[in-house]
């Protein structure tokens, strides 16, 4: 195949279903080495020689002279990678030797006016001049050894990482265990109850490194997947067999798509002007995390964004096209966590929700768990609370307004009343008169609900709480 070739391409050579093959952790892990060591020549690459040959001379079209070493930093690539790279371009007459000093990176090179010539060509179809991309099959290599799918989490490391955490631990314990299955998870209730939170937080469990390419070559083309602000800096020794520096080491990522998320979003997005691609937020989650939140309130119906994931869950791929029409399959590798104020009867989309590994409703809390987290809150921001103070909170605000005991309220109203005591001067202190100014600074009018408080003994509280 040339570096310009279309069709459908598939990683593993034989994909034509669309379905991953089977891969043994020995095998995966082996050919992730092999992809991950430094490259000697031009072919360890996995890249056509014309395709570097080209990255070189637009960069020297973009930033002048440049020395053996700048090309070495700038495009991720050995010495002995580019100085094959360059004797052919010297070969060509499209560049030529303006310096040679005494070291063997003191080398300087200008283009001639051919090299310039096809530089600005080549500059014309893609702009992309930054570290050299990694072939797709390494990419798929990488992803299917360090696959979420091999890691599993125990009860153990889930009271470990939740260990703060106020909430029902048999919530956490079913999530945990589906997402162990390779089964997505749906949290839905009522806004505020700390789904996202919740699902966020589920990302905390991922421990260890995953390498994460800054582009992938797929037909001709660059796909930009390495996002800063997503992927975060791993320590290198985590990975030490890491030595292509065309890939970083990272935390596992944890991405997340809200209310702005689109059909057109899923897919690649190509920058008409630069000829670059930018990889969709679940490839860049790939190894991680990836969270839909507040789903049903993005401008797509919720029925064709739930149909949009049917394949990729059901088969670990996604596929993709490129403006050239080429195709090809990606590794669809994430603990998918979906986060709604819907209910599953009101998505109404069987066979989505029948791939679901597990539909929790996350509520308002006990009353317990409620004055946990109210106390917590406190300690953090360092406020004090005057005796009774949070027994008004719950008998006089909460139950005679009828409003449920949602996780997002301590935080929230603490920090109203912090803001209105710093303004005026006071310490913050948590008393009757400033819960009530922030309870209606933040609420504006009590909300009514249609269930009816008996009575404010302890038992109707709870029962309330847990509704």
């Amino acid at each position: 195949m040339n570096e310009h070739s279309t069709g459908a391409i598939h990683a593993d050579g034989a994909a034509h279903s669309g379905a991953t093959p089977a891969i043994d952790a020995g095998h995966a892990r082996a050919s992730a080495a092999a992809a991950l060591r430094a490259p000697r020549n031009a072919a360890d690459t996995g890249l056509p020689a014309l395709f570097i040959a080209h990255l070189v001379l637009k960069s020297i079209l973009q930033n002048g002279k440049s020395s053996l070493g700048d090309l070495i930093v700038r495009h991720c690539l050995t010495a002995a990678v580019l100085e094959e790279t360059i004797g052919f371009l010297v070969r060509e007459h499209l560049v030529e030797i303006a310096h040679r000093g005494a070291s063997a990176v003191d080398v300087h090179l200008r283009l001639t006016d051919a090299g310039r010539d096809l530089a600005a060509h080549e500059a014309s179809r893609s702009t992309y001049c930054g570290p050299a991309p990694v072939s797709l099959e390494a990419y798929v290599s990488a992803v299917s050894a360090y696959s979420v799918k091999r890691i599993h989490i125990a009860r153990s490391d889930v009271r470990a990482a939740f260990a703060d955490f106020v909430a029902e631990m048999p919530l956490l314990d079913s999530a945990v265990a589906a997402l162990n299955g390779g089964r997505p998870v749906m949290f839905y209730g009522p806004a505020g109850s700390g789904k996202t939170y919740l699902a966020e937080r589920l990302g905390t469990l991922l421990q260890g490194a995953v390498p994460i390419p800054y582009a992938i070559y797929v037909a001709g083309d660059v796909i930009q997947l390495h996002d800063p602000l997503i992927h975060r800096d791993a320590c290198a020794d985590d990975l030490p067999g890491l030595t292509d520096r065309r890939w970083r080491v990272c935390e596992r990522p944890v991405v997340m798509s809200g209310g702005e998320l689109t059909l057109a979003m899923l897919d690649l997005q190509y920058n008409a002007s630069s000829g670059i691609y930018q990889a969709p937020p679940h490839m860049k989650a790939n190894m991680g995390v990836y969270v839909v939140d507040d789903l049903g309130r993005q401008r797509v119906a919720p029925a064709e964004l739930l149909n949009r994931w049917i394949t990729p869950l059901d088969r670990g791929v996604d596929q993709f096209s490129l403006q050239s029409g080429a195709r090809f399959v990606s590794p669809f590798d994430v603990w998918a966590v979906f986060s709604t104020n819907l209910t599953p009867a009101e998505l109404n989309d069987n066979a989505f929700l029948r791939r679901l590994g597990s539909k929790l409703h996350v509520g308002a809390l006990p009353v317990e768990d409620y004055r946990r987290l109210f106390d917590a809150q406190c300690a953090a921001l360092n406020i004090e609370v005057e005796p009774g103070a949070f027994e008004y909170l719950l008998h006089q605000l909460h139950l005679r307004s009828r409003t449920p005991f949602l996780a997002c309220y301590p935080a929230d109203l603490l920090a109203v009343l912090r803001s209105f005591a710093l303004y005026h001067g006071d310490v913050p202190v948590v008393t009757e008169y400033r819960l009530t100014h922030a309870w209606h600074s933040y609420f504006g009018d009590a909300p009514e609900h249609e269930q009816t408080i008996p009575s404010h003994t302890g038992q109707s509280d709870k029962r309330y709480a847990g509704a």
